[in-house]
């Protein structure tokens, strides 16, 4: 089965914008420092199902995110402020390998947390995912615990679908399944 919105060939070129938000594909020579630093810190990675990152394995990790654009025509976004262009998070569409469904996620910096980023972020590329990806439906795996993002789910119009006792090979933690359809166009 081919994945949804499986093109095949990166789309270096879209960006996305909400009210404050840029969201754009990782630029290495802009991201990397803001990325690493937060795959560094504990409190950010502890509901991504991995342990703090040193550098080389942020880049790796950063590495993995720009081949999955390349694999699929898609990916997570780098999240920037309109306001300042500082790098904030990454946020977007994905698909890997193994994954339970075409999910939408997110990771914001903890200095800019608190602020409705991850919301204003998600929803925009919810809205690419179902009107520009066709996908027929979006989910959003989020560990036990993780109530910051029980929230986003949520104030984004999805619901608890199931749960899920890990990941071969990727974690064994418990992890809620939110998700909801794409809206039906009016007729």
């Amino acid at each position: 089965m081919t994945p949804p919105g499986n093109h095949h060939q990166p789309h270096p070129d879209t960006i996305l914008e909400t009210e404050r938000l840029i969201l754009r594909p990782t630029r290495p020579e802009d991201d990397f420092e803001p990325l690493a630093r937060i795959m560094a810190d504990a409190e950010t990675v502890r509901y991504l199902g991995v342990e703090p990152m040193n550098r080389f394995q942020s880049w790796r990790n950063m590495a993995m995110v720009m081949g999955h654009w390349a694999i699929r025509g898609y990916g997570f976004f780098s999240v920037t402020l309109k306001s300042t262009g500082e790098w904030i998070g990454r946020v977007g569409p994905w698909y890997p390998e193994g994954w339970p469904g075409t999910e939408v996620g997110w990771t914001i910096a903890p200095w800019a947390r608190n602020k409705g980023y991850a919301t204003e972020a998600a929803r925009a590329s919810m809205d690419y995912a179902f009107e520009e990806l066709g996908w027929d439906k979006v989910i959003h795996l989020i560990e036990e615990g993780n109530e910051a993002s029980v929230a986003v789910a949520r104030k984004l119009g999805s619901e608890m679908l199931y749960v899920l006792h890990g990941i071969p090979g990727i974690t064994d933690d418990t992890l809620f399944i939110f998700g909801q359809n794409a809206p039906r166009a009016s007729s």
